[in-house]
């Protein structure tokens, strides 16, 4: 993970491509793979199978949002409706959240 760190209004955050395109900080040039399959993440369809297979649920709780959450912790991945908004900060969620079962790549 490279980029700078941008402190702005009070918050800091990670800027990847600083100076790049218009999508800074999107998940352009990045991938989320299922370690166990080392299958690439491509819809959000793939992904409930691969989450729901390791003990995750779907939460309906915000409309806007496709989240979910696993019984056995207090961890909620939330991500937008829109799979192309994905963008890397969701997936080192979804990393962070599953030891050991995804990882983000560069394309």
């Amino acid at each position: 993970m490279s980029g700078v760190w941008v402190f702005k209004n009070g918050v800091v955050r990670l800027v990847e491509n600083p100076g790049g395109d218009s999508l800074q900080g999107s998940s352009r040039g990045k991938v989320l793979v299922h370690l166990p399959t080392n299958q690439v993440v491509t819809s959000y369809q793939a992904l409930e199978q691969m989450l729901t297979s390791i003990g995750w649920e779907r939460y309906y709780d915000d409309p806007s949002l496709l989240q979910f959450h696993k019984r056995s912790t207090i961890h909620l991945i939330s991500l937008p409706k829109n799979f192309n908004k994905l963008k890397s900060m969701h997936m080192y969620d979804i990393v962070v959240k599953t030891r050991n079962v995804f990882e983000v790549r560069d394309s």
